[in-house]
């Protein structure tokens, strides 16, 4: 009785989130913008990866960030020195952002925009930048139209394996600090299988945010997911 209960609260509370993120998927299709949401564990590189990108993008697009962190506003006043509107959400306890926790992120990036005479339907791109966790955001959907996964290679090669919901559920996956494989004993060939037996559709580009490797790459899946929204 007690295990079906917890089952039931469970699916109820998954499907509320669900209902949330379905109306914030609506939210970005009216307003005509992408919204990606980025999960990883913590010191994967999100960050740092959503400084190149913002930095190398914004003369062709206009994006803002959501920021996910259990406390501090560290990691979104990084990203405000990209010269770009940044919505920090501290979670408290929660391992992971939810639709609502985004819905209000939304609401609040309005009032900035109004209050100076602009309007969401102006920006092309969101990233959602998760709270540092394997587990939890892959099961809570906050809106997006892509998921993006990122794996330190200092992580190992069987983290796919271990955290299969992750990988299973990305529709891009980043090799993350690939500037350090020369001084590790990992085979990016064996991440890439692992991941593959779990994920036979996710884009998967190994990076490097110090050598820039593999940056063109990402930045044109980045094109790609919005001009799709564009063409939709």
């Amino acid at each position: 009785m007690h295990q079906t209960f917890d089952a039931v609260l469970e699916m109820n509370l998954l499907q509320a989130n669900q209902d949330g993120a379905d109306a914030n998927r609506d939210r970005f299709n009216r307003w005509g913008i992408t919204c990606l949401n980025l999960m990883s564990s913590p010191g994967s590189g999100k960050t740092q990866l959503l400084e190149e990108t913002l930095r190398s993008l914004q003369s062709e697009l206009r994006m803002a960030v959501i920021e996910g962190d259990m406390t501090t506003q560290l990691d979104a006043n990084r990203l405000r020195e990209c010269g770009v509107p940044v919505i920090a959400i501290n979670t408290g306890r929660a391992c992971h952002l939810d639709s609502k926790m985004v819905a209000g992120g939304l609401h609040q990036l309005e009032h900035e925009l109004e209050q100076e005479n602009g309007q969401p339907s102006d920006f092309d791109l969101v990233f959602v930048e998760n709270v540092g966790n394997l587990v939890c955001p892959a099961e809570f959907e906050v809106g997006e139209h892509a998921k993006v996964a990122l794996l330190s290679i200092t992580e190992g090669e069987d983290k796919p394996l271990k955290y299969p919901i992750m990988f299973r559920e990305a529709d891009c996956l980043l090799i993350t600090k690939m500037d350090l494989a020369p001084y590790l004993d990992v085979s990016i060939e064996t991440i890439i299988a692992n991941v593959r037996q779990l994920n036979t559709h996710a884009k998967i580009i190994p990076v490097s945010s110090k050598t820039y490797e593999g940056l063109d790459d990402w930045y044109a899946w980045v094109r790609h997911q919005v001009n799709l929204r564009r063409r939709s």
